[in-house]
């Protein structure tokens, strides 16, 4: 996949009336698009070679994963926040009729991240900017490394599979039994 870099168009006008108009004090994920903007498009670059299939933008999947991890979200959760939630496209400064991105796509940006070494990188710049704004005082007790984030991600979709794997072995096992307890 390759890192189409792309200019932030802002966020839709009809996006932005409908989310300021519902959450007149603003949502996490509307103050995070507030703060940070499209600070961590540039972030990703290194990981990402120049040519092969646009990926879905990295820019837009750290403040997700950072909104999954704060909502104790699967990946599938997560994506489903992004079809369904109005200040997730806030965030992520997309049309409200968006469909968002599949689920398997958080992984392997998880993945991607550490095996190019910038979820450290990704942080410092995030806590920076944080600084900047007067949102992140200097001398508190602040955690500073996004590991016990990632780690948290990863046990919660490995539940998912579980659960997932275990579901289908009972249709094939069990399928009467199945069926009265699971609707289709």
């Amino acid at each position: 996949m390759s890192l189409e870099p792309r200019a932030d168009q802002g966020v839709p006008e009809l996006t932005a009336r409908v989310v300021r108009a519902a959450f007149p004090k603003g949502t996490l994920a509307v103050r995070i698009r507030e703060a940070l903007g499209s600070l961590l498009e540039e972030a990703f670059a290194e990981a990402f070679p120049v040519q092969g299939r646009p990926a879905v933008s990295p820019g837009a999947l750290a403040p997700v994963s950072v909104l999954q991890y704060a909502e104790g979200l699967t990946d599938r959760q997560a994506t489903d926040q992004v079809r369904a939630r109005m200040d997730w496209k806030f965030l992520l400064g997309l049309e409200l009729d968006d469909p968002g991105f599949e689920p398997s796509v958080l992984s392997l940006f998880r993945s991607r991240l550490v095996k190019h070494g910038l979820e450290q990188k990704t942080l410092e710049l995030v806590l920076e900017r944080l600084r900047e704004m007067g949102l992140l005082k200097a001398g508190g007790r602040q955690r500073t490394d996004s590991t016990h984030v990632l780690a948290a991600v990863r046990t919660l979709n490995r539940m998912e599979f579980v659960g997932e794997t275990l579901r289908s072995t009972l249709a094939v096992a069990a399928p009467g039994w199945l069926s009265g307890l699971v609707p289709a």
